[in-house]
Formats: C-alpha cells, structure tokens, sequence
C-alpha cells in the first residue's frame, strides 16, 4: 500500500508482541542523515517501546544505502540478532542511479533473509524528492522506522515461534 494512503506510524500496538527476549541490529545509512536518523530513532524508540532491552539492540552506520547490506551481515557475524533492521533513503534526482542501488539493497536484504533464515527488513525510503522523504521520516505519512521496527519485532517472533512449536495464524 502506498504509504500516501496509509500513515507508516500507525498500528494497532495490542498486536505486537514483547520483543524483551529478542535482539535486534540497525543498521543506518549516512547518506541523507537528516532523513534517515529520524527513521532511526522512531526505529530505535518504538523497539524500546514494545520492550526490547537496549543492551540487545546493536547499530552500525554505513556510508550509502548500497552498504547496507554489506553492513547488515557483518552486523549479523559480529551479534547474535533475532532481526536487523536496515535505514536508509535513495531519493530518485536527475539519473536513474537510484533504480541500481534500490535493486541491489532489496535483492542484498532477501538473499540475506535467506542465507542467515532471519530477517533483514528493508527500512530504505525510495521517493521521488526530498520532501516525500521528509513526509515519511516523520513528516505527514509518519515515519518508516516505526514500520520497519514493528515488522522487525513481528518477523522476529514468528522465528522463534517456529522453533518453540507455537506457530499459529490469527488475525
């Protein structure tokens, strides 16, 4: 669903679950800080929200969001995470540059969720101007680090729930 139509910071907080056993990495790209540390702290303050310690969320930056994969496995060798959540911000310009790097950290991110069978949630936004950006780091669409942390804490206990025998759908 386009984010225009939804605000990414609103959801029903009874759904989540405790994210107190879980660990979590972040992974933050540096390229258009002002965007994507605000995606980072709503990321950050909505893991602590719903429970996780702080001792067991581990952050890394990276320069560009075409790092972030690279970042987010040796995030992932280094600290034994249930999720990581990668930040970053592509904002489209004049070329076609944002096309090759949005495809690289989306197929980077899945090959990943794969390899490792955990999560790397794709937290990058992908707009056409800066002020789309703004609008979804906090502007009037809310802020993606919200979404990606609660899908974070999601995926990280439908794993676990895997291994306990637990596993249910419900809505």
């Amino acid at each position: 669903m386009a984010s225009a139509l939804k605000n990414l910071s609103d959801y029903d907080e009874s759904t989540i679950p405790s994210a107190e056993d879980a660990s979590f990495g972040i992974v933050v790209s540096e390229w258009n800080a002002r965007i994507t540390h605000a995606l980072y702290e709503a990321c950050y303050d909505t893991l602590l929200k719903h429970g996780a310690k702080e001792d067991n969320i581990h952050v890394a930056q990276v320069p560009g969001s075409f790092e972030l994969p690279a970042g987010a496995k040796m995030l992932a060798d280094e600290y034994k995470v249930d999720a990581v959540v990668c930040i970053g911000c592509v904002i489209k310009g004049e070329t076609s540059h944002n096309e090759y790097i949005n495809y690289a950290v989306a197929n980077g991110l899945a090959n990943l969720s794969m390899v490792y069978g955990k999560p790397f949630v794709f937290g990058v936004l992908t707009p056409d101007t800066e002020e789309q950006a703004l609008d979804r780091a906090g502007g009037k669409h809310g802020n993606k680090g919200v979404e990606a942390a609660v899908t974070a804490i999601r995926m990280a206990h439908l794993k676990k729930s895997f291994k306990s025998g637990k596993s249910k759908i419900g809505f």
